[in-house]
Order: C-alpha cells, then sequence, then structure tokens
C-alpha cells in the first residue's frame, strides 16, 4: 500500500527547467518512480540527452523547447503534450536565474530580468498549465521557491524578491484552485552542490559560511530533492496544498552551531 501511493505510474509530467541541475534531477526522479515525463527547457542539447536519459528508463518524453519568459513558448509544449499523451497532470516549475549584485547598485533591468523569469514566468507556467488542469479537475502543481524565501543572503535582493513571492504565488493558487482538484505546493531547496556553484560553495569564505549555517555538515545532492517531490506529486499528498517543504539539512533551524 505505501509504495502504491507515491507510484507515478501512468502519471504525465512536465518539468519547465527540467533538463540541468535541481530540474534534470527530478525530471529522472520522476520517471524513476513511473511517470512520463517531458523535460523542457531553451537548449536543445540539454533537452535531447535528458529525454534520451528518460526514454533509457523505460518513459516516454517530447523533444521540445521552452521559454518561461515565452508564453507561445508554453502554449506549445502544452499543446504538444496534449497531442502525444492527453493530458498533463503534473507541472514543476525548475526554471530561474540568480545574479549576485550589491542591491544598491543594481540596474532595473537585471531586477526586472530576474523577476521576470523567476516569479512571472512560474505565473506564465501555471496559467498556460493550470487552465487544462482545472477544465480536467485534477493536477499537481509544484514550484521550486530557495531559502531565500524566509531568509535573506547578502547582496541576491532580486532572486530573494522572486523566491519569496513565488512562496505566496503558491499559496495564492491553492486558495483559488484546491476546491477544483488542482493542489500547489512548494519546494525550498536548501544549499545544493552544483556544477555551476561548485566554485563558490568549496573555496570561498561565503560558501564556509553556508556549510557551517547546515546542521547536517554537508551540502545537499540534488537527487535527495527527488523524494519529496514525488511525496507532493503523489496520492500520498491528495489533502496537502498551499504549502512549501523545505528541504534543507537543518539550516533554517539553524542559530549558533558551534
Amino acid at each position: 500500500m505505501t509504495t502504491q501511493i507515491l507510484s507515478l505510474e501512468g502519471k504525465i509530467a512536465v518539468v519547465i527547467g527540467g533538463t540541468s541541475g535541481i530540474g534534470y534531477a527530478l525530471s529522472l526522479g520522476l520517471a524513476d518512480a513511473g511517470a512520463d515525463v517531458i523535460a523542457s527547457a531553451r537548449r536543445q542539447e540539454q533537452l535531447d540527452k535528458t529525454a534520451s536519459e528518460i526514454e533509457a528508463r523505460g518513459r516516454k518524453t517530447l523533444r521540445l523547447a521552452s521559454d518561461v519568459c515565452d508564453r507561445a513558448s508554453l502554449e506549445k509544449l502544452l499543446a504538444a503534450t496534449l497531442d502525444k499523451f492527453g493530458k498533463v497532470d503534473l507541472l514543476i516549475n525548475c526554471a530561474g536565474i540568480i545574479k549576485r549584485t550589491p542591491t544598491l547598485t543594481v540596474s532595473e533591468e537585471e531586477w526586472t530580468n530576474i523577476l521576470n523569469t523567476n516569479l512571472t514566468g512560474t505565473l506564465r507556467a501555471c496559467q498556460v498549465f493550470g487552465k487544462h488542469m482545472l477544465e480536467r479537475g485534477y493536477g499537481r502543481i509544484i514550484n521550486i521557491t530557495s531559502l531565500n524565501s524566509f531568509v535573506a543572503l547578502s547582496e541576491v535582493a532580486a532572486y530573494a524578491a522572486s523566491k519569496s513571492a513565488v512562496g505566496s504565488l503558491t499559496r495564492s493558487l491553492a486558495v483559488e484552485w484546491s476546491k477544483k482538484g488542482v493542489t500547489v505546493n512548494a519546494i525550498a531547496p536548501g544549499v545544493f552542490h552544483t556544477d555551476m556553484n561548485a566554485k563558490l560553495l568549496d573555496s570561498t569564505p561565503r560558501g564556509h559560511e553556508l556549510l557551517m549555517r547546515t546542521p547536517m555538515g554537508r551540502f545537499g545532492k540534488n537527487e535527495e530533492l527527488v523524494g519529496a517531490a514525488i511525496y507532493l506529486a503523489s496520492d500520498a499528498a491528495s489533502f496537502v496544498s498551499g504549502q512549501t517543504l523545505v528541504v534543507d539539512g537543518g539550516f533554517l533551524a539553524s542559530g549558533v552551531n558551534q
């Protein structure tokens, strides 16, 4: 019974930003859990690689690029998915950008670009795919927020504002859509080691401080987010909506660690 309630067998999942970093790990993890997974992003080379790995797991997929800043590309992705699979059960919004800039000098262009991608991009995907889910009377949406939704990290104010707002958007959509069969939740990752941030985490004072603030004494591995995603996507979470599940090795519980 426990295994069955967590199964994603027969489910169709779309992962926006699903070909690198956290999104890539979630795409493969959902496929391992039984779902057919459409991992979409902007770069075709990464799309093809991820799609091949999904197919190697015996699951079906599509190789179609999308950009969260381009509503038409999301509508095209939905249409293609419906044409091949007939439905979308699960949407995970992983696309995002971050740039470190002192808040005093951050340009309006940079600020707007980060919010347009992280916040408005999430809204666009929720609107496009949510309409289909609401018409079906069933859907699971999982947004990706951040530790920055709860605490400030130096010189990433635009990112923090965008991710805090994604948490708020998640709650708002849950209030509006849950009674119609569509649950909306979020995952807030702690500090996870990736190819992009390896140098920062391993060899800078900022990385040392982040490690010191994490009670487990190590950074997360992307695959350690898969369980949270499977839970929120599964029947085990059928009465869970409007929540943010923090996966952070104890970071937010941390005060003095030594």
